[in-house]
């Protein structure tokens, strides 16, 4: 996949942006100036979303009634056309040649994406909603259908958190629909662990090599996917008293969680900084990998500002791989032009573009 040119208009702080693009692209300046609003613009175009903001609206420029931002692909011998707008007193309209889509899920794996942030450490060290949402994007991005379980899932669980609410409140229980909600929960629920653990199968043994390629040591690291291995119908069945109580949903896969073990200990507690970096690295060059592997082609891959957060060795290595040309299309953000210049070596530079803001 590759993005030949990106249209910013009232995006966060960026006025205009309107350039063609290469094979790698670095985008250099002072803090500040929209480096990382440009990579979370073409997050927009993969995801329908931000990737640092939950408000939509936040990401409409101060002052300005709308955002727009547009994108011209090419993967696989076509052009595509992509387009999200915003306005202020309005909804979200995301279109594909000029073509509204009647849900932004159909979107999702039309642009694959790989982004590596500063504030990726929340996998780490962040909810377990984190670390899932990070599973749930790797595959709902080749997993149309998966994605569609997911919603679904996660409606009705709302609908159950609904009903214990409305109850706890005073109403009485309708028993009939919270059976009816439990059912479709435990359904959707099956085929959710099922798409995770074939996940973990393929994504484990790429991880582990780039761990090892990048720390330059002998380490063991793995994953493990916690989740209720039971009969999660019986499990919402004995928990409902004590969810009534509290007024929400106690158990369940939206309780699942991944443990990211170093020497089999939890590298949250017993890993180094140095370490928890080339783990968080690691992950998502493997979540490059995974979606190559079931996509057949190449996603983005997006770096943004992580060079003042590692030491020379682990980036030099870093870029030492993502240069190699099993890697597409690249965006870099960072503050030293000469640091870029410098990693960049002579056999890139032809296909190199540094946009200086």
């Amino acid at each position: 996949m590759y993005l030949k040119h990106l249209k910013i208009t009232n995006f966060k702080n960026i006025a205009q942006f309107d350039q063609d693009f290469n094979r790698i692209n670095c985008f250099v300046g002072n803090n500040g100036v929209g480096k990382t609003n440009i990579l979370d613009a073409i997050h927009y175009l993969s995801f329908c979303k931000s990737y640092f903001t939950n408000s939509d609206f936040d990401s409409i420029k101060s002052g300005e009634d709308f955002f727009s931002v547009s994108g011209l692909c090419v993967g696989n011998n076509n052009i595509e056309n992509y387009c999200c707008t915003l306005q202020r007193t309005g909804k979200k309209v995301f279109k594909h040649s000029d073509k509204a889509y009647s849900r932004h899920s159909e979107h999702i794996g039309k642009l694959p994406s790989v982004i590596i942030t500063p504030g990726d450490h929340n996998l780490i060290d962040g909810s377990s909603e984190t670390r899932r949402k990070f599973v749930d994007v790797s595959i709902s991005q080749h997993d149309n259908t998966y994605l569609k379980t997911l919603i679904c899932h996660n409606k009705a669980l709302s609908q159950r958190n609904k009903l214990l609410k409305d109850c706890k409140s005073g109403a009485a229980l309708d028993m009939v629909m919270m059976q009816i909600v439990e059912e479709q929960i435990a359904a959707y629920s099956a085929a959710i662990q099922q798409k995770r653990k074939d996940f973990f199968e393929d994504f484990s043994v790429p991880f582990s090599r780039y761990y090892s390629l990048i720390a330059g040591e002998d380490e063991q690291v793995s994953l493990e996917y916690k989740t209720y291995s039971g009969d999660i119908l019986s499990l919402l069945q004995e928990s409902r008293d004590k969810d009534l109580i509290l007024g929400f949903t106690t158990k369940g896969t939206h309780r699942d969680d991944l443990v990211f073990c170093l020497n089999h200990n939890p590298v949250k507690t017993f890993g180094s900084q140095g370490q928890q970096k080339t783990y968080l690295l690691a992950l998502k060059l493997a979540q490059f990998d995974y979606l190559c592997s079931k996509l057949k082609t190449k996603p983005l891959l997006m770096i943004d500002d992580i060079f003042d957060k590692l030491d020379f060795q682990r980036v030099n290595m870093l870029l030492k791989l993502i240069a190699d040309k099993r890697f597409g299309q690249i965006f870099i953000t960072d503050t030293h032009q000469s640091r870029i210049e410098e990693l960049i070596d002579n056999e890139l530079r032809d296909c190199t573009k540094i946009f200086k803001l």
